[in-house]
């Protein structure tokens, strides 16, 4: 072979080696490392899989070398006496040599035959797909939360798989929207929900099902939320059918909700078109939690709201005739709205809750008629003065009593006795029945633990602190999940004793200290003596249900 044929094959080598990492993206470096991996692997099949050969190309003028090293080590660390040779037979060579000092040797170029071409073909297209999705995944991983536009390629078993250009991502089945018909070659817009590096490469995770797909897109077609005159507080979907989103304006003078939704519904009806016509409820925000879920549940028209704040709950009450429409097909409309403000939502109607009004009323009364042994007038006087429990009057300030119109100090006196006495009856009875059903001693010790608990515990097989250290705080307060589009609420063991979450946690985390599986210094914050402030990293947070038992 010619000289001017060598030098035409070592330029082809740089040309192939530039076209490929621009064609892929990547640098050019790293499409020759791969090269000179295909020679050496290409290399060991010939000479030997032991040895230590390697291969190096010139950037500049394509040239290649081809060496066997030998490394000198110790004379009694020798491993793999094809690849290492000790320090006493290296300096009978040349006494100069040292520890450490690499011995190469020449070898003649390599030809590929038809098994070697095949490896290295595998060996540099594996390498430059590896630097591929490197590539993907630092050119995408800063842009997760943007909206990208894309062609797609394929469907495959209901997930789409996009084209975006230096790139390729999936809507998985869930997060694309209910019967949207794509097909190859359909452009599409998509939220870039995730990008992650898995073992087969990075994976660009798109969704159009994403709450915050439907934000992004009023972004675009909202100039007031793009400049943030106009914030998007929240939004809860139901993909491809309906969707409620909650929206605040900085600037007074502007209409959150007018800005939205355009001119004659254009501004709010390019977002429908992009969602397959998925129904927008625009919903002004407002801190006032009452009037917001009133606005939440329209179009139903709500009567009254009553926030249970000790558990997370409010209980909306409408007139009869608006039942179904505050509920919604399948609940859509209180599920929406619960997902929007993040309360669990109760839907009463007018004559329900003045039954259960009634009910607790005649509940109460007789429990004071009998716990007092008074009359029923009396009874009812103390539940009109909003006395709910026995506990109440039995320790209650006197002059709370006493100010109830015909209540004088003797008659508040008597009742606070009565009322002692009868939750003393109450208590050894409980306590009587703790013992029967088998719940320690050890298990009222555990702060935050009262004898109604513990009878409680031993009626669901809690017998122990090590039992109750064991329980998370859905075991104690339950919790509510929506199945078949219902929301279905699981009771919890003392859910009816009114626990709030961190109270529920912290009772857990008490058992487990007195269980001896946790150091009670766990639950302080970590505070520097000689310190006035300490830093956010420095002091652990409490305790809450999502970093303990998660």
């Amino acid at each position: 072979m010619s000289t001017a044929g060598i030098s035409a094959n070592k330029l082809e080598l740089l040309q192939i080696a530039k076209a490929v990492a621009t064609e892929k993206s990547i640098d050019e470096s790293i499409v020759l490392e791969a090269i000179e991996e295909a020679i050496q692997k290409a290399a060991r099949l010939r000479y030997g899989a032991e040895q230590d050969i390697r291969a190096k190309i010139n950037p500049a003028t394509g040239e290649q070398s081809l060496k066997r090293v030998i490394t000198i080590v110790a004379d009694d660390e020798i491993e793999n006496e094809t690849t290492q040779v000790g320090i006493s037979t290296a300096k009978m060579d040349n006494k100069l040599s040292e520890i450490g000092d690499e011995i190469s040797t020449q070898l003649p170029p390599l030809e590929f035959g038809r098994v070697q071409a095949q490896m290295a073909k595998q060996v540099i297209m594996g390498k430059v797909r590896d630097a591929e999705r490197a590539r993907q995944y630092l050119e995408f991983k800063d842009r997760v939360g943007e909206i990208i536009n894309g062609i797609v390629k394929r469907v495959e078993y209901g997930h789409i798989i996009v084209d975006l250009g230096r790139a390729e991502g999936v809507i998985r089945r869930d997060q694309a929207l209910p019967r949207e018909n794509v097909k190859g070659g359909d452009r599409i817009r998509a939220y870039i929900m995730d990008v992650r590096e898995e073992p087969r490469g990075s994976q660009i995770f798109l969704s159009r099902a994403h709450p915050q797909f439907m934000a992004q897109l009023f972004a675009q077609e909202v100039p007031e939320v793009y400049e943030g005159v106009i914030q998007i507080v929240g939004v809860a979907r139901d993909p491809g059918s309906r969707a409620k989103i909650a929206v605040y304006s900085n600037d007074s003078s502007i209409d959150p909700v007018g800005a939205c939704v355009g001119m004659r519904g254009s501004r709010v009806q390019a977002v429908v078109n992009e969602l397959q016509g998925e129904r927008i409820d625009i919903i002004p925000y407002t801190e006032d939690m009452g009037t917001f879920i009133v606005n939440a549940l329209q179009p139903a028209t709500v009567t009254k709201v009553v926030i249970d704040e000790a558990n997370g709950k409010i209980e909306v009450v409408v007139p009869e005739e608006q039942l179904s429409l505050a509920i919604g097909r399948r609940g859509q409309n209180v599920r929406l709205a619960s997902q929007l403000s993040g309360w669990a939502l109760d839907i009463l109607t007018e004559e329900q809750e003045s039954e259960r009004r009634q009910k607790e009323f005649q509940e109460r009364s007789e429990l004071f008629m009998n716990g007092l042994d008074v009359d029923e007038m009396v009874a009812q006087l103390l539940v009109s003065e909003g006395f709910e429990t026995m506990e109440e009057v039995g320790y209650v300030a006197l002059d709370d009593l006493t100010s109830i119109e015909g209540f004088d100090d003797e008659t508040a006196e008597e009742l606070q006795a009565r009322a002692r006495e009868y939750l003393d009856k109450v208590a050894a009875e409980q306590d009587a029945k703790r013992v029967e059903l088998g719940v320690e001693d050890s298990v009222l010790e555990i702060e935050g633990v009262t004898l109604p608990m513990a009878v409680r515990f031993g009626e669901n097989e809690v017998l122990t602190v090590e039992d109750v250290a064991g329980l998370v705080p859905d075991d104690l307060n339950g919790y509510s999940e929506y199945k078949n589009g219902e929301r279905v609420h699981e009771d919890g063991m003392i859910e009816d004793f009114k626990l709030t979450e961190e109270d529920a946690t912290r009772l857990i985390m008490m058992a487990r200290v007195q269980a001896g599986w946790i150091d009670a210094s766990a639950l302080e914050p970590n505070v520097e003596e000689g310190e006035d402030e300490v830093a956010e990293d420095a002091a652990p947070a409490e305790p809450t249900a999502e970093t303990l038992f998660n």
